[in-house]
């Protein structure tokens, strides 16, 4: 048998006998296949990491495009267990969902944006990204039409596609509670982790990682990352059991939830669901310096 490990993190199967080189010292049983990680990349598209290698089971989590991936062995039809690199998750993706090759140095900026096949908004949309998508400069000259302008980027299988350049502007310094406001009726998705679709502990993650902190994917490790804090100050994310949100000021949180099946802001302690969370609060998390 397997020591207990966390199988969110560690790549481990006991059933095929199956896990990462990484843990052969922790496994001292004979028999055990033990797998090297290849890189790779999520897609043109958001990439869905599920439980079992099967289209039907439920999304844990998801890769956006051109986030960089580790492939650990096959399953059936396809399917390839991965590991989401910036913080280690794994699940089941389709093969065909992911590209080869180096993270792209362009960091998409927007909540949601499309890339085009040519500069021009009647253009035919090639890709969907969002914020934390990673595309590659391409060849060629920024085009300027009637006001815009068109950036050429490769997309993460290689194809090449067009942005407009605001889509990739800086962001600056980033303060977690106003880029989380822009979430607003953002719809929810179990496992979503982008503007197009996100579930509580997705949006803790995607925004706090624009403030230049890793968390980590579900709501009960980033409550285990960060220091417990009693009274709560804007940017500090409230947990509760399974769930997550972030503070926006002592009282008032934003949280992705399937309530209202979107992204809304509660006052904890007011109203019937701003009272059953007051009344489920495990804490309070803030980042060390």
């Amino acid at each position: 048998m397997s020591p207990d490990l966390d199988s969110r993190v560690h790549a481990i199967d006991d059933a095929t006998r199956t896990a990462e080189a990484a843990l052969r010292p922790q496994l001292k049983d004979d028999g055990w296949t033990f797998v090297t990680p290849t890189p790779a990349l999520a897609g043109n598209a958001r990439v869905s990491l599920r439980a079992a290698p099967s289209a039907t089971a439920a999304q844990v989590s998801e890769a956006l495009p051109g986030e960089a991936l580790e492939l650990l062995w096959d399953g059936p039809a396809g399917w390839q267990r991965a590991r989401t690199l910036h913080d280690g998750y794994l699940g089941w993706v389709q093969r065909d969902a992911v590209s080869t090759g180096q993270p792209g140095e362009l960091r998409v900026t927007a909540l949601r944006a499309h890339a085009y096949a040519g500069p021009k908004v009647s253009q035919p949309v090639v890709a969907e990204l969002c914020l934390g998508s990673r595309v590659a400069p391409a060849d060629g000259e920024i085009v300027e039409e009637q006001g815009r302008r068109w950036v050429p980027v490769r997309l993460p299988d290689g194809t090449g596609a067009w942005v407009q350049e605001v889509v990739l502007a800086p962001l600056g310094t980033v303060d977690a509670a106003a880029l989380a406001l822009r979430f607003l009726d953002t719809p929810y998705v179990w496992g979503g982790r982008s503007a197009w679709g996100l579930d509580c502990s997705g949006l803790t993650q995607v925004v706090v990682a624009q403030c230049g902190h890793a968390l980590p994917r579900d709501a009960d490790q980033q409550h285990a990352a960060l220091r417990a804090v009693e009274s709560p100050r804007r940017g500090d994310l409230a947990f509760f059991p399974g769930h997550v949100g972030l503070m926006l000021d002592a009282s008032r949180m934003i949280h992705a939830n399937a309530t209202h099946m979107r992204v809304t802001v509660e006052t904890l302690g007011e109203g019937d669901y701003g009272r059953r969370l007051a009344a489920s609060l495990e804490g309070y998390g803030r980042w060390t310096a």
